[in-house]
């Protein structure tokens, strides 16, 4: 039972990370000049106008049944690059701001689970009968937050369409090489998630397992000082 409740409380946190996430996007984008996000109401902290049917709410849901990490993404805020005085400029600083938020949230989270731990010398965070002590219900939501954020950041931070990392790309283009770059673009998430599907069933390589487990694992020993 305790079990099941850890993953509720996972997929709970879940919604929040995203919607900052996503939030920042706009946010950043109107401090450039873009009002988009804005207009049509996408700077709410409500999370129905973030939702995703699929990624917010399936894809999480059949991860969290399957039992493996919690992971997902809302709906895109919309912006007008259009508005900004130097675009490439523009979109690197749209783009990062996503990962950004979540590493400033992960950062947090992750040391005040370590304060739980400090303070409370919670390692199980459990009684000897094994249910979760209140003490231990704030050191996991302390901790989970911290590795949805983590997950999230490193994430969005691969350089291939439409992830966030991709809007640091045109920095290093040419005018002409951006055009190409742009033509390309809308084929990239499908190259994404051919080779997350394709590659892990020809190859017996877990390609996403292995990024996050030099990733965010690492750094999140880092900042909890607990690795579950």
């Amino acid at each position: 039972m305790e079990e099941i409740l850890i993953r509720v409380l996972e997929l709970a946190l879940f919604v929040p990370a995203i919607v900052l996430h996503e939030v920042s996007h706009g946010y950043v984008s109107y401090r450039l000049g873009d009002p988009t996000a804005k207009l049509a109401g996408r700077l709410s902290l409500n999370p129905i106008k973030h939702v995703d049917p699929f990624g917010t709410i399936l894809l999480p849901l059949l991860l969290w049944f399957g039992g493996g990490p919690i992971f997902g993404y809302a709906k895109p805020v919309p912006i007008n690059p259009g508005y900004y005085r130097d675009y490439r400029k523009g979109m690197m600083l749209t783009g990062l701001a996503g990962p950004a938020t979540n590493l400033t949230l992960a950062v947090f989270s992750g040391l005040a689970a370590r304060l739980v731990v400090a303070g409370g010398n919670v390692l199980v965070a459990t009684a000897s009968d094994g249910v979760v002590t209140a003490l231990g219900w704030i050191f996991y939501a302390f901790y989970y937050f911290a590795q949805i954020n983590l997950v999230l950041m490193f994430f969005n931070l691969i350089p291939i369409p439409p992830l966030d990392g991709s809007r640091v790309l045109p920095l290093f283009l040419s005018d002409r090489a951006l055009e190409s770059y742009h033509r390309v673009e809308r084929y990239g998430i499908l190259v994404f998630f051919g080779a997350m599907l394709l590659l892990p069933n020809l190859l017996n390589i877990d390609l996403i397992g292995g990024y996050f487990s030099i990733t965010v694992l690492p750094l999140l020993r880092l900042l909890t000082g607990v690795g579950l």
